[in-house]
């Protein structure tokens, strides 16, 4: 490609194409003369009868949402041209925004289901206030942690909705769908960003959906009563309930509280992949399904558009023919976008780029947390890190249901599940991260490994560094009656509180630390080497610290450290054919 896109210097950074401005401080799209360029759009000139906007300050930071009156909450945005049936607790349209003098051009990652923010991280630039207006959005209602943070593990909430607005859309399934909880996914991204899991949760599997307070388009708040043992998908749609009611069943469900959702109906991805020229994806086997309206002969094929949809939406022609089948599909292409995506073909293309952007802002509905271009920005350079080969996609491990005589819907997989559960809290890769299992290895070898003493003579001073109130005590009881460890008391408060639970020793208190570790199930990385400390009996004991992490007394604090033998995972750099 030459420094334009178009075929003369396969060497190019497409980064390089951009120059800083130096009359208005922003970067600008620097494109030669040897062939035209697609026009940006840009945002609509004011009709003669409006003043003119007032030019924005340099020292005023891009993509900066509106400030907020104390005491109430910014209603949600609704972009322009948004559907007749908005997503249940979506607002009115908010008022258009007055175009800035000149182009404002930043760096963003567009696109939807997050997916799009994973693999366009960086590259598109496009304009703040055209793109702020495409973006809608509605309130967590307080269910998520209030947004991602850069210096924390990321957990994200896709929700695909089978609601049927938008053109040739009406003939899919239920036309009259008020939009249920579809496909959903739980996309967790480590701290170090290294690696993450995409967690598919399927849409009959049996949960409780618990009390949900929803904002509605009058700001007034309405409490939405749970309901118990139905399936996952009534928790968006039944009842008037929004996209924090399904992360707040996914909370109650996993343990995991999201940071952030987003939202896509069925145009998400007929535009997305119509955007980059279509995605490859590989079938087995001829698949002909007359209700998705999908064929394909067996083998590798490109598809875009209503084909994609179809593709998505095919389950009888694949696996067992049923929803966890559909799953399956649905993340083989979506691991297939996310190659497209990264493909050369695509970010050294500056109009596919600005088409992404376009499409990514018009198919999402985002939470109140993520409602601007800056927002969108920061969370997308933040996920740009990973690598796809390590983003692994995995089920909620079920079970038929055992109620039924008709098998129709699932419940957890009690003996697997909870463990996928704690991985993801525990921010543990599914994986194989070199790095950070040859540390585990190597801090389990050192610390864990040799002879342990006996229990009796094990002393240590339990202190409570963020557990719930309580805990030392109950820790104190449960060594001394259950498991023999006399020669414990109870310290009463940390000076200050720990994420995770520690225990420091001292060198010739090895023997006991490993004991201790062993009943409590503490990982090398807990176990502190350290100084020991003088005990009420004025004689040197280890200082055991409940953390934020501990459970309860009897509780094991080691993470698992793979997935559990038989939970389905494949990773997105992979490509995989649908059977």
């Amino acid at each position: 490609m030459d420094a334009q896109g178009r075929g003369r210097a396969d060497d190019i950074d497409p980064a390089d194409q951009w120059v800083l401005n130096p009359n208005t401080g922003e970067y600008e799209l620097r494109l030669g003369s040897s062939a035209p360029q697609p026009g940006v759009p840009s945002p609509r000139k004011p009709r003669p009868s409006e003043a003119a906007p007032p030019a924005r300050s340099r020292s005023e930071a891009p993509g900066r949402s509106r400030p907020e009156t104390p005491g109430r909450a910014a209603p949600p945005r609704r972009r322009r041209g948004a559907p007749e049936e908005p997503l249940p607790g979506r607002r009115g349209r908010r008022p258009a925004k007055k175009a800035a003098k000149g182009r404002k051009v930043l760096l963003w990652t567009g696109g939807a289901m997050a997916f799009v923010l994973v693999a366009g991280a960086g590259a598109a630039y496009f304009y703040i206030e055209h793109l702020n207006d495409n973006i809608a959005s509605v309130s967590d209602d307080g269910a998520s942690t209030g947004g991602f943070s850069k210096d924390k593990a990321i957990n994200i909430l896709l929700i695909g909705t089978d609601k049927r607005t938008g053109k040739g859309n009406g003939s899919y399934g239920d036309a009259g769908s008020v939009g249920h909880a579809d496909t959903t996914i739980l996309l967790h991204v480590s701290k170090d960003r290294s690696n993450a899991t995409a967690l598919s949760i399927p849409r009959d599997l049996i949960v409780d959906v618990p009390d949900c307070p929803t904002t509605q388009e009058d700001g007034t708040q309405k409490i939405i009563p749970g309901t118990q043992q139905v399936r996952f998908n009534t928790s968006l749609g039944q009842d008037g309930r929004t996209p924090s009611c399904t992360m707040r069943t996914v909370t109650e469900l996993t343990g995991v509280k999201p940071d952030n959702f987003m939202v896509a109906d069925f145009n998400a991805v007929k535009t997305l992949t119509s955007a980059v020229g279509g995605v490859e994806v590989c079938v087995g086997k001829d698949l002909d399904d007359p209700d998705s309206h999908l064929k394909l002969s067996k083998g590798t094929h490109t598809i875009e558009g209503e084909q994609a949809l179809a593709f998505v939406r095919t389950r009888h022609a694949v696996g067992f023919g049923g929803d966890l089948s559909r799953i399956g599909l649905q993340q083989q292409f979506l691991s297939a976008l996310m190659r497209k995506l990264k493909s050369n073909d695509t970010l050294t293309s500056p109009s596919k780029m600005l088409d992404l952007a376009e499409a990514g802002t018009k198919a999402l509905t985002v939470d109140s947390q993520l409602d601007s271009i800056g927002k969108l920005k920061d969370l997308g350079l933040e996920l740009g890190k990973l690598n796809t080969k390590n983003l692994t996609f995995t089920t909620t491990p079920v079970i038929d249901n055992p109620t039924e005589k008709v098998k129709a819907t699932v419940v957890l997989n009690d003996s697997t599940a909870p463990q996928v559960f704690d991985m993801i809290k525990n921010d543990v890769s599914f994986t194989a991260v070199k790095e950070r299992k040859k540390k585990e290895a190597a801090a389990v070898a050192a610390r864990l490994k040799g002879t342990k003493a006996p229990a009796s003579e094990v002393r240590v001073r339990i202190l409570n560094g963020g557990a719930v109130a309580g805990s030392a005590q109950e820790t104190l009881s449960w060594l001394q009656n259950e498991e023999g460890v006399t020669k414990s008391e109870n310290a009463g408060n940390a000076p200050a509180p720990l994420a995770k639970t520690t225990l420091e020793y001292a060198p010739d208190q090895a023997g006991q630390a490993r004991r201790l570790a062993d009943l409590m199930g503490l990982s090398g990385s807990a176990m502190k080497p350290g100084e020991s400390v003088t005990n009420d009996q004025g004689l040197p004991a280890m200082t055991l610290t409940l953390g934020k992490d501990f459970e309860g007394a009897g509780v094991s604090l080691t993470a698992p450290a793979k997935a559990p033998e038989g939970v389905q995972k494949s990773t997105a750099d992979k490509v995989e054919c649908a059977k």
